[in-house]
């Protein structure tokens, strides 16, 4: 019999499907939070989707590297904090309908310096997320140990 996270011969692997859903409740809810919290106008610059796609990615860079270097034995860790938390936090659907809102208003450059700061903001968070996580938590070893520097 396979384990809880493993699929039957072909089958659906349920508990990471249920990982990922309970996740994205979470993070979902967490994002719905900050957008009640930095409301702003159709049209206006969205600090609130922007503030939670850079959140995720720095967030997404340090998990990443944290689970590579750690390994934990679970495996539905990454699919419950990934793909669920920090993918029902973050948000590709409204930062575009954010962007189209603003160019729509007539603030057609703004709209692209919008996009512009999500991608390169986003890819700035992953990449310091991860090199934070690296250099709390070193690299692995050889020997397959964690890695944390003394």
């Amino acid at each position: 019999m396979p384990a809880a996270s493993e699929p039957a011969a072909g089958g659906v692997p349920w508990a990471e499907v249920g990982a990922v859903a309970a996740g994205g409740a979470i993070g979902g809810g967490a994002r719905a939070a900050v957008d009640l919290l930095m409301a702003h106008e159709p049209g206006a610059w969205a600090w609130s989707t922007l503030a939670v796609n850079w959140t995720g990615c720095l967030l997404m860079g340090a998990l990443m590297t944290v689970l590579a270097l750690r390994r934990p034995r679970t495996r539905l860790l990454r699919p419950f904090l990934g793909a669920g938390v920090l993918g029902g936090f973050t948000t590709f659907s409204t930062h575009t309908a954010d962007a189209l809102a603003m160019a729509v208003a007539g603030a057609v450059p703004v709209a692209l310096g919008y996009l512009a700061a999500t991608l390169l903001g986003g890819l700035a968070a992953v990449w310091a997320g991860a090199a934070a996580a690296e250099r709390l938590w070193g690299r692995p070893s050889a020997a397959g140990g964690s890695g944390r520097r003394t």
